[in-house]
């Protein structure tokens, strides 16, 4: 391992792709079937830290000063993880492939005793082509007032056999321990944390060598599903892909516009809101309004105020089977997530945990895993724009 200057990372590290043009790939990833799942107050109150520094988040609990990513709750491990190989040689580890932040950070033998316990551990040391990046440094704030930091190495990073060189690999020293070896962001490169030099994601540093400048997500339901790098695979889904105009905000999240919503065979409520995809995220977040709207129609359904003013939804489990559909307008079309995708967990004495929720009086729309375990969705740069149609 060596250690370079900031100031000659300007001039002599860049991230390259070792790749040649027109690659595509498929990278599976893994349901992890000993995860231990959130409550949905707590998968709430994750996402409402998450979104906390955003113009327009799920409501109003941080300054703005700080950028806010993903904080999976304490010891929880993720759902969903991806095999990702980094340095020379090469250093297996899973990490949690993020749409909806910019960081690629892992823990390492620079973090703190005690926080990484039982994850696996990027050893910089062991890799022939690690460097330090003197001076970088990277620091997430959360909208619950904690944070976490690092510093900042470059290595080989390898994801289905396409290898970027001195890719920005963001070491924690310090921070909560998530049960997971790290996690890769994949949304825009604006939201990245590293200081003072701001880094490339992986994607953004591959992208020139793919096919296309696209990736698409596949989750499904306690099952493995894939990410597709460089082209869009149609076995993955039916019907026509409804394709959005994307843009950003200050996080780097793809946003596009909702025209409205429709709740099972009902006409279409015309109430305008921003929305976003996010892998990192475990429920399908809308307005409490629109939530509201969703549960009045599920007979025996209740709701809970979470503390945050967001809500979360109850309804007897013995309609899981009959919930009503959830439709988004968008782009003069529609997508449709299908009533059997709209739970979250089972809980007790009958009582089942709804998927859809209230984050609040307004603010943008988090559509996560409830939402993308139904949904096969393309982000495609190229095109500047986002694309939705049903899995298959």
């Amino acid at each position: 391992m060596k250690s370079l200057a900031a100031l000659a990372l300007a001039a002599s590290v860049v991230a390259l792709p070792a790749e040649p043009k027109g690659q595509t790939i498929s990278v599976p990833i893994r349901y992890n079937r000993n995860a231990v799942r959130p409550s949905a107050s707590d998968a709430l109150a994750t996402a409402a830290n998450k979104y906390a520094g955003a113009a327009g988040g799920l409501w109003s609990n941080g300054d703005g000063s700080g950028t806010v990513i993903t904080k999976p709750t304490n010891s929880v491990d993720r759902a969903y993880i991806t095999e990702v190989e980094i340095g020379t040689p090469a250093q297996k580890l899973f990490l949690d492939f993020d749409t909806g932040s910019s960081d690629l950070w892992v823990y390492t033998n620079d973090t703190k005793a005690g926080i990484a316990n039982g994850v696996t551990l990027y050893q910089p040391g062991d890799s022939s082509t690690a460097q330090r990046l003197s001076g970088e440094t990277w620091k997430i704030y959360y909208g619950d007032g904690t944070s976490a930091n690092g510093v900042v190495y470059s290595d080989v990073v390898s994801i289905g056999g396409l290898a970027v060189q001195n890719q920005a690999v963001e070491s924690v020293i310090s921070a909560d321990s998530f049960g997971m070896s790290g996690l890769l962001g994949l949304a825009y490169d604006v939201g990245n944390t590293v200081k003072p030099d701001q880094q490339k994601t992986w994607f953004s540093n591959i992208k020139d060598s793919l096919k296309a400048p696209v990736f698409t997500v596949r989750l499904r339901h306690q099952a493995d599903g894939s990410f597709d790098f460089g082209y869009i695979n149609s076995s993955l889904y039916t019907g026509d892909i409804v394709y959005a105009p994307a843009f950003t905000d200050k996080l780097g999240h793809r946003l596009f516009a909702v025209d409205g919503y429709s709740v099972g065979g009902g006409s279409v409520v015309q109430t305008g809101f921003n929305a976003t995809a996010d892998t990192g995220t475990s429920l399908l977040i809308v307005s409490n309004d629109v939530a509201k709207d969703y549960w009045s129609q599920v007979s025996g359904s209740s709701s809970q105020d979470d503390g945050n003013g967001g809500l979360i939804f109850f309804y007897p489990c013995a309609s899981l089977q009959n919930l009503p559909d959830f439709t988004l307008s968008v782009n003069g079309n529609t997508v449709t997530v299908p009533g059997s995708f709209n739970t979250y967990q089972r809980g007790t004495s009958g009582s089942c945990e709804g998927g859809i929720v209230g984050g609040g009086a307004g603010g943008m729309a988090i559509l996560g895993d409830v939402f993308l375990k139904a949904i096969f969705t393309v982000f495609d740069d190229g095109n500047n724009q986002v694309g939705f149609a049903l899995g298959q």
